[in-house]
């Protein structure tokens, strides 16, 4: 509205507020509390009951909110699963029946890359399948499980089967014993290689002949149930024979054993933050009504006093100075003219006024009204008693002022409106 004003009257440089700024911030008024900023009672003067009935509504909510909060936690459902493996693998072992350079007598070769058909001609074959809980870890003993394992010769001409031939090997349904069921069989594996060379000699120039051994099983823990089917080809030659690769599977199985409810309180910081708000909202809302109701003039007064601080200076205003005397309807009017004409405001307590004096012309503002209205501090006269302790009052034919010239009258009179403020 009005930017600094470069000198003051005496010429020095300093630098006044700008119309309508606040200057108790950081000037001459410092930081003040929230509590005793005249804005804030100019709010409450203008908003009050609207703030309270606000603060109320919130704090309320926020109250009921926390209490349903606390009596009703959250439940959350989880389904459970259970976990079942079923690995099965065929496991091979000879026995040496002659001393050797490599072995002696009597020893056993358990899953030997290879085995010598001099030292060791039968091959032990067995099938092994475990079934096992994974969820808890435990054996299975309560399933069944049944064992074949056949011997295959299958002829091929160029990669493509034109005949085969099986024969069982094992064929059981063996008892878990910690949820391991085992089967086994002891075979002559000179007599499978003379089987494939006979089937060879008749093919010659026809087609190769394969031989493999097949291990298919079939389970049910109780709970699930499958079969399983592997294959490798049996490699024998004159001299020694082996397994082309290793025969194992193995199946997992996942199973819906029950669900899981879960009862858990709900968000204590959530909680905490509810009950911290319905308590500051209802606080904040009495402590709005105890200080209602509020003077929205006088506040809005005091709002214009703290925020023309650095124009206003305390003091006394005589009845007489000023040749002219203006009324206006406002503080910030008088701090416009102070502005206008680089004076100071000068705030009369004891009158209720605030006034510029400038060429003889004196604008100012007050609540009391007029000038003259002004002359005298506002006193709250009460009406007093007809008896003071017991005794009736003078009437003023009784009352006698003997010796008092203060109240006689003046010989020469008073020469003017100075005298009688001297006077007074």
């Amino acid at each position: 509205m009005y930017a600094y004003a470069s000198s003051d009257q005496s010429g020095n440089g300093s630098n006044r507020p700008v119309r309508g700024t606040d200057a108790s911030g950081t000037g001459s008024g410092g930081i003040y509390t929230v509590i005793d900023n005249p804005r804030l009672d100019l709010l409450f003067a203008e908003y009050g009951r609207l703030i309270v009935i606000a603060l109320v509504i919130v704090g309320a909510l926020a109250l009921v909110a926390t209490g349903w909060a606390v009596a009703n936690p959250s439940t959350t459902t989880e389904t459970q699963y259970g976990e079942e493996r079923v690995s099965s693998d065929l496991q091979t072992s000879a026995v040496v029946v002659q001393d050797g350079p490599l072995w002696n007598e009597g020893d056993r070769l358990e899953n030997s890359e290879v085995y010598m058909l001099n030292a060791s001609p039968e091959l032990t074959l067995e099938a092994e399948t475990e079934l096992r809980n994974e969820s808890d870890g435990t054996p299975i003993n309560g399933g069944e499980v049944s064992h074949e394992l056949e011997v295959r010769y299958e002829a091929t001409r160029n990669d493509q089967s034109f005949w085969n031939e099986s024969h069982t090997v094992i064929d059981g349904s063996p008892a878990l014993e910690d949820g391991v069921a085992t089967s086994e069989t002891t075979v002559d594996v000179e007599s499978y290689r003379d089987r494939q060379q006979e089937l060879e000699s008749e093919l010659t120039g026809v087609g190769d002949v394969d031989m493999a051994f097949v291990l298919h099983v079939e389970y049910d823990t109780g709970t699930n149930q499958g079969t399983q089917r592997e294959s490798t080809t049996f490699r024998v030659t004159d001299t020694a024979y082996w397994l082309e690769e290793s025969v194992s599977a193995s199946d997992t199985h996942t199973h819906r054993t029950g669900t899981l409810e879960t009862t858990e309180s709900q968000n204590l910081a959530a909680i905490a933050g509810l009950s911290l708000l319905g308590t500051l909202s209802l606080a904040a809302g009495a402590f709005v009504a105890r200080r209602s109701p509020i003077d929205e003039d006088a506040a809005r007064r005091a709002v214009h006093e703290r925020r023309y601080a650095e124009w206003i200076s305390r003091g006394s205003i005589p009845m007489w100075i000023g040749d002219y005397h203006v009324s206006l309807d406002t503080l910030e009017d008088v701090v416009d003219v102070a502005i206008d004409t680089n004076e100071r405001v000068v705030h009369d307590t004891q009158r209720g006024l605030f006034a510029v004096v400038n060429d003889g012309v004196v604008y100012y503002y007050s609540e009391r009204g007029l000038w003259e209205e002004t002359a005298w501090p506002e006193m709250n006269l009460e009406e007093q008693p007809a008896v003071v302790d017991g005794e009736p009052a003078l009437s003023p034919d009784e009352m006698e002022l003997q010796g008092n010239e203060e109240f006689a009258d003046p010989d020469d009179g008073f020469d003017d409106d100075e005298d009688v403020w001297q006077k007074l």
